[in-house]
């Protein structure tokens, strides 16, 4: 996700600025990530996706046995193994550097629960070069094919781009398994990969403020139809008016 590090305010005028916040602390980093631990956990429980396990203190997946679907989810966010004789275990690792006690790169990282969040990474509005860079980096593939490769054992072998602090760099898996990893990485159909949240949602009253475009909900009443350019026109057509236009063409053919 990448978030704006302040807020939009209107002055009486009516006009938008952006207001910069600081740089968060360590300890409102981890405030902020126990907050949303919880919160995320207490409404997937609500939802009755997850339920908590008592003995263990952590959330297991609802319905593994009957879904296979989230038997593989679950198995892949906890690195275990999902099929195989192996199941359940815990996922191969080789850790060929020595661990790390304190690091200046996660001097700005909040974990709890298997929850993390990073605060290290901040690009200016004016540098639009990084941001761009930034948006490509969080968009990127989820697996790197370049860092993929072949064991003598006929394993799959991942090279990790970053190694953990405990010197984890590669991890291993039987091909089986590897499998049911890239399949817990499907995404469900009709859903979007890129969402938009806040003042910068498609059903914001104040997205119109802050966008170059100027589109948003409410920019039919500050501009008029007679105002639009026919590209600005039929960039904001509804399906509705698109199908319209269409059949109308079509009949009067």
């Amino acid at each position: 996700m990448l978030f704006m590090d302040g807020v939009y305010t209107k002055n009486k005028q009516g006009k938008t600025t952006f207001q910069r916040t600081k740089a968060p602390v360590q300890h409102e980093l981890a405030k902020l990530v126990h907050t949303i631990s919880h919160r995320v956990a207490g409404f997937l429980e609500r939802q009755g996706v997850l339920e908590r396990d008592e003995a263990y203190s952590y959330l297991q997946l609802e319905g593994m046995d009957e879904d296979p679907m989230q038997q593989l989810i679950g198995c892949s966010v906890s690195y275990r193994i999902a099929v195989g004789p192996q199941q359940g275990r815990k996922v191969f690792s080789l850790q060929t550097l020595p661990a790390i006690e304190e690091d200046e790169r996660y001097a700005q990282v909040a974990k709890e629960a298997g929850f993390s969040l990073h605060a290290g990474v901040v690009a200016q509005g004016r540098e639009r070069d990084k941001l761009e860079k930034l948006c490509r980096y969080i968009s990127r593939p989820a697996v790197s094919e370049q860092r993929l490769s072949l064991t003598s054992a006929g394993d799959i072998r991942y090279q990790l781009k970053t190694p953990y602090s405990d010197g984890t760099t590669h991890v291993i898996f039987n091909p089986l398994d590897f499998i049911g990893k890239l399949a817990s990485l499907v995404p469900k159909p009709r859903v979007n990969l890129t969402r938009f949240h806040g003042v910068f949602a498609p059903n914001s009253k104040h997205r119109i403020h802050i966008t170059p475009a100027r589109r948003g909900k409410g920019r039919q009443k500050e501009i008029g139809p007679e105002d639009k350019t026919p590209d600005e026109h039929r960039a904001a057509m509804s399906w509705a008016q698109r199908l319209l236009r269409v059949f109308k063409a079509s009949a009067s053919c």
